[in-house]
C-alpha cells in the first residue's frame, strides 16, 4: 500500500496534473468530449489502464462528460498511486 501524501507533497504532485483538483479525500477531473460514444470510448481504454494498475477511478458519465474521482481507500485519502494514474489519464485525453 502507498503512503497517504502529506499536504505540501500533495500539491507539489499535482502541479504535475494541473487538470486535476484536490477535494477531501480524493483528487477530481471532469474531461468533456464531443459525444456520448467518444466519452464511453475513454472510459472503455480507462478501464484497461486501470486494471492494468490495479487501482480504479470512481467514473460518473453525464453525456459527453466523465467525471472522475481517484483516491486510495486503504490509505483514506491520496497517494502516490493516484497521483500515477492521474498522468496517465492525462496521457490518455492528451
Amino acid at each position: 500500500m502507498s503512503d497517504l501524501l502529506e499536504a505540501e507533497e500533495l500539491q507539489s504532485a499535482l502541479r504535475k496534473c494541473p487538470e486535476w483538483e484536490h477535494e477531501n479525500k480524493y483528487i477530481t477531473r471532469t474531461v468533456e468530449f464531443e459525444e456520448f460514444n467518444d466519452a464511453i470510448d475513454f472510459v472503455n481504454d480507462l478501464a484497461e489502464i486501470a486494471e492494468e494498475a490495479q487501482h480504479h477511478p470512481e467514473i460518473i458519465i453525464r453525456h459527453s462528460r466523465v467525471k472522475l474521482k481517484l483516491t486510495t481507500h486503504d490509505a483514506g485519502g491520496v497517494t502516490e498511486l493516484d497521483i500515477q494514474l492521474a498522468q496517465r489519464v492525462d496521457n490518455l485525453v492528451d
